[in-house]
């Protein structure tokens, strides 16, 4: 039994506990309480600080770990996209497992133990799969029509088969169809298919921009002549859909409770209701929407009518970190601009970084202090007197102190 004890520890499953102690067995949680309850241990640490379970980062791409340029080159969305159909191709394999792995570092020490990783490269999923990380790795879809699908299908599927077949780690294995102006209608209801069949999750891009609106409902817009330039014929483009993206969404089979989406910046009352009716938790990446100028989340609204939220930083091309923590304050802000009154507000923050993105990923065992669940924790340098919520939301982005991932201790800068 190792026990690790901090002057405050917010377990997310209860009340903040004052100092307090978490033991962990075999890479599982076995005691949460005061650390004067604590059972008998072979070793303890006692850090300084708040803890917390281990943040997730429900929405990431960590093979873009490398492509941090791209954040300040700042270009607009519909350029700043275009960017990787000229970079990927150049890119080897080994430079995808050093950009993944530059990206798994920084998770921990930022106290980010678990991720809804999207995989563009094969590559991508080796380093990943050899953590000792939680989460899911996305094999992405994108930019393919329903004619190159059907000389694709095989080889692709073969890469999630193949990858799943060889995968002992905690980081499951799913699909993301990349969005709905990437991919061909019936590409798209065969990915939903495909995911169905194999019981493995799914995670698409949702209403990140007005392109994105303009061409689901009219089949207009730049998405169309970028489309039209690359040789993608898309049922869309035909007119469009006449719809939200959420319903068409909806129609191709990508929500439901085994899936949740990216951004959701541009999600009005009737898709909130459609993704609650679904079970389809959104993870906000509001600082990467303010770089790509895609417009601001609806955070007010997703808390006040309930839908389940999560926390993403989407990648470093397009954010200028990977600290979960440095989403809050953003989202603070945001939330209190739209008419939040704060009250709870802090807490619910912290939430969604934790117990909201277990529920993206579809775990009950991550981002909560409890017995029985992953001895996963995260320790910040913050405030120990006033309120925990508020001087996590407040004070946390690039002030972990320490980061336990399996109940061993990965990162202490302390």
């Amino acid at each position: 039994m190792h026990v690790y004890t901090a002057p405050v520890v917010v377990p997310l499953a209860g009340d903040p506990i004052r100092e307090g102690a978490v033991g962990v067995d075999g890479g599982r949680i076995a005691y949460v309480g005061p650390a004067a309850g604590a059972p008998e241990a072979d070793e303890t640490t006692a850090f300084t600080g708040v803890m917390t379970p281990g943040l997730v980062n429900a929405h990431t791409h960590l093979c873009y770990t490398a492509f941090a340029d791209m954040y300040g080159n700042e270009k607009e969305f519909f350029e700043w996209i275009q960017e990787f159909a000229r970079r990927n191709p150049e890119t080897a394999d080994e430079a995808w497992k050093a950009s993944v792995q530059l990206g798994i570092d920084e998770s921990l020490a930022n106290g980010v133990t678990a991720v809804a990783d999207v995989v563009t490269p094969a590559a991508g999923f080796a380093p990943l799969l050899a953590s000792d990380l939680a989460g899911v790795a996305y094999w992405e879809a994108c930019f393919i029509d329903d004619a190159a699908w059907e000389v694709r299908r095989n080889a692709w599927r073969e890469v999630v088969t193949d990858t799943r077949a060889v995968n002992n780690s905690d980081v499951a294995v799913g699909i993301s169809p990349h969005t709905l102006y990437t991919l061909g209608t019936n590409v798209g209801k065969g990915l939903a298919e495909l995911a169905r069949t194999l019981d493995i999750r799914l995670h698409p891009h949702l209403a990140e921009t007005m392109h994105e609106d303009m061409f689901v409902r009219r089949g207009s817009g730049p998405f169309a002549f970028m489309n039209r330039r690359a040789g993608l014929a898309l049922e869309l483009a035909d007119g469009g859909a006449g719809h939200s993206p959420a319903a068409q969404m909806d129609k191709v089979g990508w929500l439901g409770a085994d899936a949740h989406v990216a951004h959701g910046v541009h999600l009005d009352k009737t898709d909130r209701e459609l993704l609650r009716a679904k079970g389809t938790a959104v993870a906000l990446c509001a600082r990467s929407n303010a770089r790509l100028e895609a417009g601001e989340p609806p955070v007010a609204a997703l808390r006040a009518e309930g839908n389940t939220v999560a926390v993403g930083t989407d990648s470093r091309a397009s954010a200028p970190d990977l600290d979960v923590a440095a989403e809050w304050p953003v989202l603070r802000r945001l939330a209190l601009a739209q008419g939040d009154g704060g009250e709870g507000l802090n807490e619910w923050l912290v939430r969604a970084a934790t117990e909201g993105g277990a529920a993206a990923l579809g775990r009950t065992d991550i981002g909560v202090l409890k017995e029985g669940a992953r001895a996963d924790l995260a320790v910040f340098d913050v405030d120990t007197d006033g309120d925990p919520y508020a001087a996590l939301v407040t004070g946390a982005a690039g002030n972990c102190t320490a980061t336990v991932l399996k109940g061993s201790l990965v990162q202490d800068a302390a």
